[in-house]
């Protein structure tokens, strides 16, 4: 297919930033959590492990629910239109975490913004796959996945400077609402924004679906969830392998958000809006630019004819894990630290675009969504529940010490990075050659 089968620059690039833009607000309202630790764990009564399951399982289990029957509506009916009530769902129930009056009523708001998120990924990447050719699919599926990082990075730093500035008000008086403490404004702040993204999206085109699974006779393909289980059948072990890898990058991407700016204030007795500021600006800067370079050198491979440059940028990005965020959380000064994360911020942007670009390009448009939510409900089993969950769990049990918070999460990354590694030199073999069959057929 020609470059000119495809939409006009402008047209996919606008697509493409809007959703970007819809990915960030939802990482943002997906990570903010992280700066509520101290006031939540204090007005609940909860445990350090009792938090990460708030922060992981309570979201990841709707998210994850809800993820594939999402991708199957996704690959039959309006993209744009089911992400734009994704949007309103996750915002509006971002909001209500603000009058959650316990500990079950805050992890029920949570597993609305899961059931909400859920919506957005798998149709993105099914209407960005139909905008681009694949030897720059990796670059724009990179340039909407920095919604991730600027996402968390803009949570962080409105986490920290609102917490900060709320800390010593007293509470608050809504209507309907009656008496919330200050810190809990925080919630309507970040879940508000969506109202307006939601109306955005109807500026946005729904491409026209290309790459499409024909019959016998070369008519397009009626697809279902068996011919969907039939796809993801011939190629499990890419699909596999490409979902450990992106599952190990955001174990580790979600055990520094999720425990990072509690980490600064346990060991460094840094204030909320200090810890903020740094770690935002150094997720936004350091991820994205990741983020971009991942994404040029996979398509600069793919130009190349190396079908597997996913999978090589996926093995630098843990390599370079392993060597810098497991030795950030044990530097014995702040400064020592955050150098750390400079370069490792970097290496867990590289993966993330590419990584679900080289599954676009093993998979027939009519299943591309379901495939896609398949994906990210392993993503976020493994990643997104235990990166929360793992070090609040060796801190209770292993270390038994909230001074080792640090060594927890240098432990939780370390094991996630040898997982993936593994699983990416496994599947090159198999990744080449369910590629090349595609490019055959």
């Amino acid at each position: 297919m020609s470059e000119r089968d495809y939409p006009g620059p402008r047209t996919a690039w606008y697509m493409v930033a809007v959703l970007m833009l819809c990915y960030t607000l939802s990482y943002a309202d997906r990570q903010i959590l992280a700066f509520l630790a101290g006031p939540l764990k204090h007005d609940l009564q909860i445990s350090d492990t009792y938090f990460g399951l708030l922060q992981g399982l309570a979201f990841a289990a709707f998210y994850t629910v809800f993820g594939v029957p999402m991708g199957m509506v996704a690959d039959r009916f309006s993209r744009r239109n089911l992400i734009a009530l994704g949007v309103l769902i996750w915002s509006l129930t971002t909001s209500l975490s603000s009058i959650a009056r316990s500990y079950l009523s805050l992890a029920a708001a949570r597993m609305g913004v899961g059931m909400g998120e859920a919506a957005l990924s798998p149709s993105a990447f099914s209407m960005i796959a139909d905008s681009f050719p694949k030897e720059r699919l990796s670059s724009a599926l990179s340039i909407y996945t920095m919604g991730i990082q600027l996402g968390s990075g803009l949570a962080l730093i409105i986490g920290g400077t609102v917490t900060q500035a709320v800390s010593q008000l007293p509470p608050l008086q809504l209507p309907l609402a009656g008496e919330i403490a200050a810190w809990r404004v925080t919630f309507l702040i970040v879940g508000a924004p969506g109202l307006l993204v939601a109306l955005l999206l109807l500026s946005v085109r729904e491409p026209v679906r290309r790459s499409l699974l024909v019959d016998a006779t070369g008519a397009v393909a009626q697809t279902g969830v068996r011919q969907t289980l039939s796809q993801l059948r011939q190629r499990w072990r890419s699909a596999s392998g490409i979902a450990v890898m992106i599952s190990c990058q955001a174990l580790c991407n979600y055990a520094l958000l999720g425990w990072g700016p509690e980490f600064f204030s346990r060991i460094y007795q840094w204030p909320k809006s200090r810890s903020g500021i740094a770690l935002g600006l150094i997720t936004i800067g350091c991820g994205c630019g990741g983020l971009a370079v991942g994404g040029r050198l996979s398509d600069y491979w793919q130009s190349r004819g190396i079908a597997e440059g996913p999978l090589r940028v996926g093995l630098i990005s843990l390599a370079g894990m392993a060597l810098t965020l497991a030795p950030a959380t044990l530097m014995p000064s702040a400064g020592a630290t955050l150098a750390c994360l400079v370069v490792a911020v970097f290496f867990i942007g590289l993966p993330i675009g590419c990584g679900y670009a080289g599954l676009q390009l093993i998979f027939p448009n009519q299943v591309r969504g379901a495939v896609s939510a398949a994906v990210i409900f392993a993503v976020a089993l493994i990643g997104l529940t235990l990166g929360p969950f793992l070090p609040g769990f060796f801190n209770d049990h292993l270390f038994h010490s909230e001074r080792m918070l640090g060594s927890s999460i240098a432990l939780t990354v370390l094991l996630a990075c040898a997982l993936g590694a593994t699983a990416v030199i496994v599947t090159v073999p198999r990744y080449r050659a369910d590629y090349r069959a595609v490019v055959r057929a």
